[in-house]
């Protein structure tokens, strides 16, 4: 009997959907599976009255985004729709915002380090630009430091250097517990992304890149997955009351959730998903009746609250500065980041307490936001990026080696990444990896292509 399709791709994020696209170019027939209501995953957009809502945080950067940059090329998406934010980022330390984090002026100012921690970070930044080479965005498990977490390495500097650079960057932007989560993923980032200044921002949204990719692919929204068994001619999934037979499926859903929804993985595959932890995350979109600035000049769009000085918040994005275009004429819109250590707590909570907790800490970084407050909206992500855990590296090497089979994966997750990139990327490699099995005749070019775009990952294998 004949299967319903050639690919069935579970998740509607960027990285099934990037997957999905590269199969479709192709000449396969493919459908996307998506539990949700919209497309775009960790990466959705609402909007309401006027503003554009980010319901995740992401910037890309002209360097470390390869993947991404091709597919917005091909997308045809103008520089004007992916601008350039303009705009640093800043630290709170005793009382004030001190910009300049992740930003070339930090080696000037120390962007509110002590003066021993500014001269750690002039020692770390020389020892990571000459061992730059020994970083992998793609193989991290080969990386220097993957034996370490963050905050293990951060002991060899001030302690400053951790509480007020490593912390809070890796708490506001990935979630992470330095404790816990992999240095040598840090650092390759770190290095990879370059000056905060030269960040861009996606002008209507942050779900721009997957609405793009949506609108010529057959989609299925509000179709929840229960599970998925392989067979040796193919797979099939039960999705709600149908059963659906497929000679190929992707799993582009949180390692957790494909963990769950996966009857029969390889023993590879099961070590992998088992410590492919995911941190959660929790924000609050503020829609105020005017614009607030972080007091002192610099106008920061994001303010990174460390975890010595603050326990609630880990962040305020002041999205407003990120781009003018998300909030009304003479209105404005923030982002609150919780904390990771308070979202455990409040997970589970009512909307109007988490709400409450969360905005009660601002007026400290923001005077007269309780003035301007119109309306919250709380956004919840129980998977919310992968930790990239030691653990996590050192069983990916067996992962990527494994077989290929009828049931593949694709996430941040499996490049252990933690950003939109790492997404676009491991849906090319599962899209590479499903057209070396399923072999169709399609046009050399778009072989060649494909090629380029997975940057030759399955040397990995």
């Amino acid at each position: 009997m004949s299967p319903d399709l050639d690919v069935a791709v579970v998740g509607a994020g960027l990285a099934g959907l990037t997957a999905a696209h590269e199969l479709q170019r192709t000449g396969l027939s493919v459908r996307v599976f998506e539990a949700g209501p919209q497309v775009g995953g960790r990466m959705a957009s609402l909007r309401h009255d006027g503003w554009t809502i980010d319901t995740g945080a992401e910037q890309i950067s002209p360097s470390g985004y390869r993947a991404t940059w091709e597919l917005i090329s091909r997308l045809g998406l103008t520089e004007d729709e992916v601008p350039r934010i303009g705009r640093p980022l800043a630290v709170w330390r005793n009382g004030q915002a001190h910009a300049g984090v992740a930003d070339a002026r930090a080696l000037l100012t120390g962007a509110g380090l002590s003066r021993r921690a500014h001269l750690d970070l002039l020692r770390f930044q020389t020892w990571a630009l000459r061992n730059r080479n020994a970083f992998d965005d793609d193989r991290p498990e080969r990386s220097l430091l993957a034996a370490e977490t963050v905050a293990e390495f951060t002991r060899r500097y001030h302690p400053d250097l951790h509480d007020y650079l490593f912390q809070p960057v890796a708490g506001s932007f990935f979630g992470w517990n330095t404790a816990r989560s992999a240095a040598a993923v840090m650092v390759s980032l770190l290095l990879s992304v370059g000056s905060a200044a030269t960040w861009r921002t996606y002008r209507d949204g942050m779900d721009t890149l997957a609405r793009q990719l949506a609108s010529g692919l057959d989609v299925v929204t509000g179709q929840p997955v229960h599970e998925v068994v392989a067979d040796a001619d193919g797979a099939r999934l039960q999705a709600s009351s149908d059963v659906v037979t497929a000679r190929s499926v992707l799993l582009c859903v949180p390692a957790p959730l494909a963990a769950k929804l996966h009857a029969n993985p390889s023993a590879e595959e099961a070590e992998f998903l088992a410590a492919c932890t995911f941190t959660p995350a929790l924000k609050v979109s503020c829609l105020l009746d005017a614009p607030l600035s972080v007091p002192g000049g610099d106008r920061p769009y994001v303010l990174l609250t460390p975890e010595v000085e603050e326990q609630v918040l880990s962040a305020i994005i002041l999205d407003h500065e990120k781009h003018p275009d998300r909030a009304p004429a003479g209105k404005g819109l923030l982002t609150l980041m919780a904390n990771a250590a308070t979202i455990p707590d409040l997970l589970s909570a009512p909307d109007e307490e988490i709400a409450d907790r969360l905005t009660r800490a601002v007026p400290r970084y923001l005077p007269g936001f309780d003035a301007v407050n119109r309306t919250n909206f709380v956004h919840r992500h129980r998977y919310g990026l992968p930790e990239a855990t030691p653990a996590a590296l050192h069983r990916r090497g067996r992962f990527m080696a494994r077989a290929v089979s009828p049931v593949d994966y694709a996430g941040d997750w499996v490049m252990l990444r933690p950003a939109s990139e790492g997404a676009v990327r491991a849906g090319a490699l599962a899209a590479s990896r499903t057209l070396s099995r399923l072999r169709p005749v399609v046009k050399p070019a778009l072989n060649k292509r494909l090629r380029i775009l997975t940057n030759d990952l399955e040397s990995s294998r």
